[in-house]
């Protein structure tokens, strides 16, 4: 881990139909039921989608969001259930009941396979993305006497409070918590062996353990920490550990992510 302080569904509708015979000029004419018709196209409708969900261990708002297919996303289902969730939209704990205000029909099976489409992110050939939609502030290796290696171990992206922050690639969680000067931040290991922080986040949408994918939500950004403002550090290391640093946008440029 980083050391401490280092760093400042469609269903086929049955309707039954009745005939009535009446006499008209001696003839006898068959007549659909309408009152019977209708009663049947009720009980055909497909079942109403559910309208709470109760939070279990490892679920996000994002991933309950996706699930459940709520529209608006996880910011509507926050802004639903806000009062229950309380200020940290990172923080749901297991048993509480949200209500799924805004649930979208079931949607139709996908058609595409655009990895676009399904993370919201620009993806890469290789799966990986930009961990945040912002431009470069401060860059990797700017030296200095602000940070105690004496120079800057990641790179900043240009983002106000509230940003949703990305996994760059598919991985495991390592660390989602407080680590000092670094604020919240989340700590990934990736397949290749490298690992990816994101720090100074306002809040966490992932724990330890959990397995990711490119492109998913895992916090927001903010200003937690040792900093001046709002905004991403982003680092990618050889280890978990602080010290292993290697360049951020190189990492990114060589995993077909373009910056």
């Amino acid at each position: 881990m980083p050391a401490k302080g280092q760093h400042r569904r469609s269903k086929t509708q049955r309707i039954a139909r009745a005939a009535a015979v009446v006499s008209a000029g001696g003839a006898a004419l068959a007549l659909p039921l309408m009152g019977a018709t209708g009663a049947h196209a009720a009980t055909g409708d497909a079942a109403a989608k559910p309208t709470t969900y109760t939070v279990k261990a490892g679920d996000t708002l994002v991933k309950i969001a996706e699930a459940q297919d709520v529209d608006g996303g996880w910011q509507k289902l926050y802004e639903t259930n806000k009062k229950v969730v309380g200020s940290d939209a990172g923080l749901i704990k297991p048993g509480q009941k949200l209500t799924l205000e805004g649930a979208a029909p079931a949607a139709a099976p996908a058609t595409t396979t655009d990895s676009t489409a399904a993370t919201g992110s620009a993806t890469s050939a290789t799966g990986y993305v930009k961990p945040v939609d912002g431009s470069i502030g401060t860059a990797y290796h700017a030296s200095g006497s602000s940070w105690s290696s004496g120079y800057h171990t990641g790179t900043d992206f240009v983002v106000s409070t509230g940003t949703a922050v990305k996994a760059v690639g598919p991985g495991t969680v390592v660390s989602a918590g407080w680590d000092g000067s670094y604020g919240n931040e989340v700590v990934i290991k990736h397949a290749d062996g490298d690992y990816s922080q994101y720090a100074h986040l306002s809040s966490l949408g992932v724990s330890a353990g959990q397995t990711v994918t490119a492109g998913q939500q895992i916090g927001l950004s903010g200003a937690t920490g040792n900093v001046t403002g709002p905004h991403l550090h982003f680092e990618i290391r050889t280890t978990p550990d602080y010290g292993s640093d290697i360049d951020p946008v190189t990492y990114l440029r060589d995993h077909g992510v373009s910056i």
